[in-house]
């Protein structure tokens, strides 16, 4: 044997077996790009609009990317940009806090001057996403009790002014706002803004039902119940209502022959609701205050008295983008125009977000930015500017798995309509969008090879329905995986 030839040989080897590799990634390539090719002509789909990129977030390379590349809404994938602007900008260990404080002096027992609230935008004060800080006012009682004070001689001042007075975007529209998903930040937010509305039905349909039950009590609440019985096995009730406004309209069905159905809407007036709840408490712990409540920016000089702070920023987006909490993220985006104005607004921290993306290099022509939720159907990205974000968080970003571990696998949060088992050892972490007539996918793939993809699905004005959306999209993303 002629050692001399032995290099050759091997080199040639590894060419034609790297040429196979390609081959064969390239004809997998083209079966999914055939697939998407073939919603043009499928019932349903051939009238929608279709924006994807599918990119190798180790090399950047697009393996797939639709042509002509869309602006679409996003619906809650904007969930994404906001939740990966805060963890650059704030970082994963920062906390959100309240302070309870007051203004005057303490003399014997007495307080002279007022008792302050004063809030510091924290969107988990009371949540059900973080049971554990339930307790909050308990907490602030004790501490009024360790200082001796049991009379208030002033006020309750409830400082909401961190974020402006308007707590939803402008965009959103009507028959969302007085919804729980529809609930809006303010400055003084707590339990997840939103109360439960219990109500009873009748055996048979389309007779009226009758509230038996409100959770918590909403001070000087004017409600009225438009509710039939119904059929139908599912919840088709909405609340109606202005932020701020305590008349509500509940309408549509729920079903039938059913003794407590439970309803969620969004609470009119976070900071007056915790106002009302704290005065009790004080009532009922012999704490006695002899001014009103007030709804104003807390005095320059004052003394604090408890400190309540939320839980690290990595666990409140990994609630965000697990759970697809719209309040969270709209917290988060004023949070970022009251770092960098000094007053939280939607407007202002759409702008910083925009701004923040450019200055990483990101082309933003485009992109359109209403809310930080994706709730507004003003907004409109495409999908290769989600998956450059999507990227610079993989690649880039120090608070890379935060990030990561923020999305939810497959049979696991918004991704539960996705088969477990067609994604194995959690190969799929990604966030979900949905609205009327749109549905969204945008997160990470890992492929049977190894092959670590970055990737955005978005489909708007579709005439089929979630759940035929949902399996194509699914049957694409199982194809990726063969790459």
């Amino acid at each position: 044997m002629n050692k001399q030839n032995i290099p050759g040989k091997t080199i040639f080897t590894f060419i034609f077996i790297f040429l196979i590799i390609v081959g064969a990634t390239q004809s997998r390539i083209a079966t999914v790009q055939q697939k998407i090719i073939e919603w043009q002509s499928t019932p349903g789909l051939a009238n929608a609009s279709v924006g994807i990129t599918i990119s190798d977030n180790q090399t950047g390379e697009q393996l797939i990317r639709s042509e002509p590349q869309l602006s679409l809404m996003p619906a809650s994938i904007m969930k994404l940009v906001t939740t990966a602007t805060a963890l650059e900008y704030f970082g994963p260990d920062y906390r959100f806090s309240t302070i309870l404080s007051y203004s005057g002096t303490i003399r014997n027992d007495t307080l002279f001057g007022d008792l302050q609230i004063i809030g510091g935008g924290d969107p988990t004060l009371g949540s059900m996403y973080f049971p554990e800080g339930k307790n909050f006012q308990d907490e602030w009682i004790k501490a009024l009790q360790n200082r001796n004070i049991r009379v208030i001689f002033g006020n309750l001042v409830a400082d909401a002014t961190i974020y402006e007075q308007q707590t939803i975007p402008g965009t959103w529209v009507w028959e969302d706002i007085g919804n729980y998903y529809g609930a809006g930040a303010s400055g003084i937010s707590v339990y997840d803004n939103l109360y439960e509305i219990h109500l009873s039905s009748e055996i048979a349909a389309d007779q009226p039902t009758k509230v038996i039950g409100i959770n918590p009590e909403i001070p000087g609440l004017d409600l009225q119940n438009e509710v039939l019985s119904s059929d139908l096995n599912s919840d088709q009730a909405y609340v109606f209502g202005s932020p701020m406004d305590i008349r509500r309209i509940i309408r549509g069905t729920i079903p039938k022959n059913k003794n407590d159905f439970v309803i969620k809407a969004s609470i009119p007036g976070p900071a007056a609701l915790l106002a009302s709840e704290f005065r009790r408490k004080l009532a009922e712990t012999g704490i006695s205050i002899s001014g009103e409540t007030r709804f104003e920016k807390a005095k320059a000089v004052n003394e604090q008295i408890a400190l309540t702070q939320s839980p690290p920023l990595r666990d409140i987006i990994r609630v965000t983008n697990h759970e697809s909490v719209n309040l969270f993220a709209e917290h988060l985006l004023k949070h970022l125009a009251f770092q960098n104005t000094g007053v939280g607004t939607t407007k202002d921290g759409c702008k910083y977000v925009i701004q923040f993306w450019k200055e990483k290099g990101l082309d933003m022509t485009g992109f359109f930015m209403n809310d930080g939720s994706g709730l507004s159907r003003f907004n409109a990205v495409t999908a290769s500017q989600m998956v450059g974000i999507l990227n610079y968080m993989k690649n880039k970003s120090a608070y890379s798995d935060d990030f990561y571990q923020s999305l939810p696998s497959a049979g696991n949060g918004t991704l539960t309509v996705f088969q477990n088992e067609n994604f194995p050892k959690q190969s799929l972490h990604a966030k979900s969008g949905s609205m009327t007539r749109v549905r969204c996918y945008a997160g990470y793939l890992t492929t049977i090879s190894g092959r670590e993809l970055s990737f955005a699905v978005m489909l708007n004005n579709f005439s089929c329905s979630q759940a035929e959306t949902i399996k194509k999209i699914e049957e694409l993303l199982v194809e990726l995986r063969k790459l």
